[in-house]
């Protein structure tokens, strides 16, 4: 992310900490809950989620600060910037989970035409001003459609899309909108991938150019997709982009 800093690209990270609030949770004697993948978000959950995301925020504007970039953690509290109304999971309550209404992104564009890189921390507040936490996928979603980005990426801890999960052999390099939603409908995508993918075509239909699911475990995966051939991710494009890598 330095390096394309610095090669003039304006990136925002929009970060979640799942894993990092579960275990919270678990230190103040709670079980995690989960409904359609979803975290049950009561109150009490909703504070630690709120100080483990500021934590995690701020250790990521700490790193990029020690590469050299002039780095700025918000949340979708400040300036307002994500306003959310509370989400249902298939009509069901599931606490203080929020749902993107509206993105006001000013202050992403002030802080990057001051050359600072924007470091977003997944909370936002309804109209009466209560603290929702939000999936990370939905507002990097909402935010890279409100900043009409040229890219989006999906950082995972999975190498892709893959026609068969089960066989590494089946990743997809590059996937037009309507494959897409072609595997959706057949069924071969299932888990924590249908989200991310129906959250990737809906960045595509709003004007984000192209969209990258990438495992965020190999080093510099992000240079690896973006500047070589083929890639080492997914990508998922337009049916106006030309393709990059047109070989099996």
């Amino acid at each position: 992310v330095t390096l394309l800093k610095l090669v003039g690209f304006k990136p925002i990270i929009v970060h979640g900490g799942g894993k990092e609030i579960s275990k919270w949770v678990g230190k103040i004697g709670k079980e995690p809950q989960f409904i359609n993948g979803l975290r049950v978000t009561d109150e009490e959950t909703m504070e630690v989620a709120e100080m483990v995301l500021g934590k995690v925020n701020k250790s990521l504007v700490q790193l990029l600060e020690g590469q050299g970039v002039r780095a700025i953690g918000i949340s979708g509290k400040d300036g307002g910037l994500l306003n959310v109304e509370k989400k249902y999971s298939n009509g069901e309550d599931i606490g203080f989970v929020g749902e993107i209404k509206k993105v006001d992104a000013q202050i992403l564009h002030d802080l990057l035409e001051k050359d600072f890189l924007p470091v977003v921390c997944p909370v936002g507040m309804d109209d009466e001003f209560h603290t929702y936490n939000i999936n990370a996928d939905d507002a990097a979603c909402a935010i890279a459609r409100a900043m009409k980005a040229e890219k989006l990426a999906f950082l995972t801890d999975i190498e892709g899309v893959y026609k068969d999960p089960k066989d590494p052999a089946t990743l997809i390099s590059e996937l037009l909108v309507k494959e897409a939603k072609q595997l959706i409908e057949e069924g071969y995508i299932g888990g924590g991938m249908l989200p991310k993918l129906n959250n990737c075509i809906d960045a595509i239909e709003n004007g984000v150019s192209r969209v990258h699911i990438l495992d965020g475990r190999i080093p510099h995966c992000l240079l690896l997709e973006f500047f070589t051939n083929k890639g080492i991710g997914t990508a998922i494009l337009h049916e106006e982009e030309s393709r990059y890598y047109d070989g099996e």
